[in-house]
């Protein structure tokens, strides 16, 4: 997806940027842009000496970006490190400077499960589903000191995960508000109809890493047997820590996990969700929802290409938004 967040790097930047992070010694030999991503630049390099990376560049310090945007790069490393002492699947991290606004990891040799995943038959999928719900688990039994973004500033940061979440739904809405987003009902009702059911927050106690954008996209798979294996998870740049749930949002992308075959049974060991789970989660889906319906005003996306994910986040907020105003049980 064409934005404006993405840097326009030419070879020269590449190899200067490379040598920075490297070493002097480095040899430039291939480059090519991927074009896949939403915000920051990446590109895949091949070195002389044989390495393949992907070097990945934060958007220009000067652009205007969302609250909740501030120091992505910064998240993204936690991410990769946090996790990769979890034992999950990754591109090793070789090289980052936030302050910089970049970071290298090495190139992953299989497909996007989003592309990969036309060719499996449905056992195979069925089985790729529960071993990413399994290797989510294993994600989200990470620990934070704290709830919120782990930024420097510690916006939303706090010992709650109430006050955390709200102060992180408070944002977006500021944001969709401040750019005069078109959304299903005004920013204040939203509001309102979200913090009236913020006592369901309470149940949760433990800050867990969540990736929060584990979308087909994002996990790479490779050829294994008579199936497939998870290759390594991509793009932690939305991490947070925060109730575990949330991580269903993107497993199961404007559907009810529950229609996600393998999925709910590798992540938790059973077929569906308890009351207060779904309640939870669909809390977490208007958060997407609303990321979705309001980054388009600091990216500025192509509207033809954008709008089929415009009416889908304007339905499925629209839907989440009706159960919230129903009486609660």
């Amino acid at each position: 997806m064409r934005s404006i967040t993405k840097r326009d790097l030419s070879r020269d930047d590449l190899d200067g940027l490379l040598r920075q992070a490297l070493g002097a010694g480095i040899e430039l030999r291939d480059v090519v842009e991927y074009t896949d991503g939403w915000f920051n630049a990446t590109y895949g390099v091949t070195l002389a000496d044989g390495r393949e990376l992907v070097v990945k560049v934060a958007p220009p310090p000067e652009l205007p970006l969302l609250r909740y945007e501030v120091e992505l790069m910064r998240t993204e490393v936690e991410f990769y490190r946090r996790a990769a002492g979890a034992g999950l699947p990754l591109p090793a991290l070789r090289a980052a400077d936030v302050d910089a606004g970049y970071l290298i990891v090495d190139r992953l040799r299989g497909e996007s499960l989003n592309t990969a995943k036309e060719a499996m038959s449905p056992a195979q999928l069925v089985a790729v589903r529960h071993e990413i719900g399994g290797w989510a688990a294993r994600l989200n039994a990470v620990t934070g000191e704290l709830f919120g973004y782990p930024r420097r500033d510690g916006r939303t940061r706090s010992a709650s995960w109430r006050t955390s979440f709200l102060a992180i739904i408070d944002d977006i809405l500021a944001d969709a508000v401040a750019y005069d987003r078109r959304l299903p009902a005004p920013a204040e009702t939203i509001g309102r109809l979200i913090h009236r059911h913020a006592d369901l927050l309470d149940e949760v106690t433990r800050p867990a890493l969540v990736h929060f954008d584990l979308w087909d996209g994002n996990i790479f798979v490779r050829p294994d047997g008579n199936g497939f294996a998870i290759d390594g998870f991509i793009d932690g740049e939305r991490a947070f820590y925060g109730d575990p749930i949330a991580e269903l949002v993107s497993l199961a992308n404007f559907v009810d996990p529950t229609e996600v075959p393998g999925l709910l049974p590798g992540y938790l060991g059973r077929d569906d969700l308890t009351d207060a789970e779904r309640d939870r989660l669909r809390l977490y889906q208007i958060y997407l929802d609303l990321i979705l319906l309001t980054e388009d005003a600091t990216r500025c996306y192509p509207d033809e290409e954008y709008e089929p994910v415009r009416q889908q986040a304007t339905a499925h907020l629209d839907a989440a938004l009706a159960c919230l105003a129903s009486p609660r049980r």
